[in-house]
């Protein structure tokens, strides 16, 4: 079903997402990698990561 890639969408970010993310950007991963990591989007992972001032390796 095409709904299901968005079930989460608009969902507040966990401490342990956020502690996820964190550490996966720290790493130099790509965003789409990331994203798929943590069952966002990739929009979600780049607004939150430039809201805790996160650097997301483009993606290759």
């Amino acid at each position: 079903m095409a709904g299901d890639r968005f079930e989460r969408h608009k969902q507040p970010w966990t401490a342990d997402e956020l502690q996820k993310l964190h550490t996966l950007a720290k790493k130099g991963m790509a965003l789409k990698a990331i994203a798929k990591a943590l069952t966002r989007s990739e929009e979600s992972v780049k607004a939150r990561a430039k809201q805790d001032g996160l650097s997301i390796a483009k993606l290759r």
